[in-house]
């Protein structure tokens, strides 16, 4: 295995890193700024006009649909050419969607890619990879258990030409944006089927009659509204024709898995930049702070949490490294196991730097004068985000075990 960046990998880091420095670490308060404006006008889910100047600049530079491997306009990256990249997305919240790499968006342009039609890539998928409209994945529901999704109760009924939708989502992340045109809709269309093929997959226009937008969900008191939100959507005698269902009846499950396999590691890759940053903060808060008459720095507890930081932070972006080159190399199944490892550590290692790094600025860490409080959050979102950490250890438990049985 050899993780060292190649020269087309260096040449991209160096290029985002200084997009990321010059214009988008400084653009992070304008937004927040415009963002409070728009909520103060009641339009708490449009998106902040600077970042159409960021996406703008970004796709100027070739700094676009760097996720996209597989089609003409990706950047055509290997999962680990794309890692390092990543992780620095990940030091901003705001910087995903100004390289048109963000979720849901990427998930569902690669399930589009790889699994939809000419009529549904040419409608859905070409204004997607533009950056001109939003999309959202309406998967888990409030009444069942969605970590496993073969609870799922939404049904999907074929009825003539048309396929008739009745369930209640949430969580459909994006979905609140006003600029959100499509929902990637997974229900049930068989129910006496094999248990995987029970579920389908299906392209819903955001304006069809029958959809009812009931709430936008916080996390942790955040509205999350400069990600477009996410919503409680009720789908009631929803009518679509069958030319949206997406690689036919009873792939949803399949799609899914193909899905989520991507989108696990990019959330990975993402946290890592995320405790880059925080530990960054956090050196640079210690050796400026003075208490008990000497700098924070040179307190025995504080050196331990950023000692112990450094550790932890490379080991995930090791076992991280591994999970791209596995994929590359042998498939996502064949990733399997490391998919799920990197899901379960990351987000606690991140989690944990982030907590350490609030601690060692005090009250300032959980203001809105540092990203930190933000990015607790969502590393401890990301804990139930595609797959809770225990469905992932009961996995790995049984593929353990399937040696000794």
């Amino acid at each position: 295995m050899d993780f060292g960046y190649d020269s087309r990998t260096e040449e991209l880091r160096g290029q985002l890193q200084a997009f990321i420095d010059s214009r988008v670490i400084p653009a992070e308060k304008v937004f927040a700024d415009q963002a409070a404006d728009l909520v103060s006008q009641g339009r708490p889910f449009e998106r902040p006009p600077v970042m159409e100047e960021l996406k703008a600049e970004a796709r100027n530079q070739g700094l676009w649909n760097l996720f996209l491997a597989r089609h003409p306009e990706g950047a055509g990256l290997t999962n680990l050419q794309y890692a390092p990249l990543a992780e620095l997305t990940g030091r901003s919240h705001i910087t995903p969607e100004a390289l048109n790499c963000a979720a849901p968006d990427t998930g569902n342009m690669e399930v589009l890619a790889e699994f939809g039609t000419r009529q549904q890539q040419d409608r859905w998928l070409r204004p997607l990879l533009d950056g001109q409209i939003r999309s959202a994945f309406c998967m888990t529901e409030p009444e069942v258990a969605s970590s496993d999704a073969t609870n799922i109760a939404t049904r999907i009924e074929r009825d003539g030409d048309s396929y008739v939708i009745n369930g209640r989502k949430w969580w459909s992340s994006g979905a609140m944006d006003p600029r959100c045109q499509i929902f990637i809709v997974m229900g049930k269309t068989s129910p006496e089927a094999e248990r995987h093929r029970q579920q389908s997959q299906i392209l819903v226009p955001r304006d069809t009659p029958g959809i009812t937008i009931r709430r936008g969900m916080r996390v942790f008191g955040y509205d999350d509204g400069t990600h477009g939100g996410h919503a409680e959507i009720e789908f009631s005698d929803v009518r679509v024709p069958v030319e949206n269902i997406i690689a036919g009846e009873g792939e949803g499950f399949a799609i899914a898995q193909a899905r989520l396999g991507p989108g696990r590691i990019h959330h990975c890759m993402r946290l890592i930049g995320a405790a880059e940053r925080a530990l960054e903060l956090m050196c640079r808060r210690v050796t400026g702070r003075v208490a008990f008459g000497k700098p924070l720095a040179e307190q025995g507890v504080i050196q331990d949490w950023i000692a112990e930081s450094r550790v932890r932070i490379e080991q995930a972006r090791l076992l991280v490294l591994k999970t791209a080159w596995l994929m590359d190399t042998v498939g996502n199944k064949g990733a399997h196991t490391e998919i799920q490892a990197i899901k379960i550590a990351t987000p606690r290692m991140t989690q944990w730097v982030v907590e350490k790094a609030i601690q060692a600025h005090g009250a300032a860490g959980v203001s809105q004068d540092f990203p930190l409080a933000q990015m607790w959050s969502a590393a401890r979102s990301i804990r139930l985000a595609d797959g809770p950490d225990e469905v992932h250890k009961r996995s790995l438990a049984h593929r353990e075990l399937r040696k000794y049985l």
